[in-house]
């Protein structure tokens, strides 16, 4: 599994722009990005012009850390978008929001994406009462996310939903709090992905 070891509140300040890297906390008056709006580093001030070819690069390098993806899985993502059919960079997006890691998050049964994979990969989680431990996990229209049985795993995960209970749910995934369930009802589309990203940029750089 990718996994980010980096401070997180500098990846935000590197793109320029909110990654919600951290949860409910990008939301407070502590994000880093909205007390320092400039990238890390000495010298960031002072950065040359960037071109166009660093540009397509910071697009793909938002993308790749919002959903916690490596340059070798990322790669697998973009040959994936581009056999499918209809428009690849659509397919991209679509690809990566039915994750098993972000559909988790954005149920709201999660913290931040980091829980939401840690606890995927501790075995925490079932999809239609299967256990399953790998975050990339494709879900499908009718697919049941809900937490194991296990007394510690139920106390996180209403913790989660309390925490996030003013987070809004995409129009394709359904939650019930009562039980603790989240189910995927349709295939997302591209107005439904809440991250300012722009694509093509990306495919132009990938297809190169």
């Amino acid at each position: 599994m990718s996994r980010i070891t980096d401070n997180k509140c500098k990846l935000c300040r590197r793109e320029g722009m909110k990654l919600f890297l951290k949860g409910q906390r990008c939301f407070t008056e502590k994000c880093a990005v909205s007390r320092r709006d400039y990238p890390p580093g000495v010298h960031a001030q002072k950065r040359a012009k960037v071109t166009e070819y660093g540009v397509r690069l910071r697009e793909k390098q938002k993308l790749k850390r919002i959903y916690g993806v490596g340059e070798r899985q990322f790669k697998l993502y973009f040959q994936e978008a581009e056999r499918l059919k209809g428009n690849t960079g659509e397919n991209l997006m679509i690809l990566l929001e039915r994750r098993l890691d972000n559909v988790v998050v954005s149920s709201g049964l999660a913290l931040s994406r980091n829980h939401a994979r840690q606890m995927i990969n501790h075995g925490h989680f079932r999809v239609n009462t299967k256990k399953v431990d790998v975050c990339s996990y494709q879900l499908r229209p009718g697919d049941i996310v809900q937490p194991g049985t296990a007394e510690n795993t139920r106390k996180m995960v209403s913790e989660a939903v309390e925490v996030n209970k003013s987070q809004p749910v995409p129009a394709w995934i359904q939650v019930a709090g009562d039980t603790l369930t989240s189910t995927v009802v349709g295939i997302p589309r591209r107005e439904d992905v809440p991250h300012p990203i722009q694509e093509q940029l990306i495919i132009e750089l990938c297809s190169k």
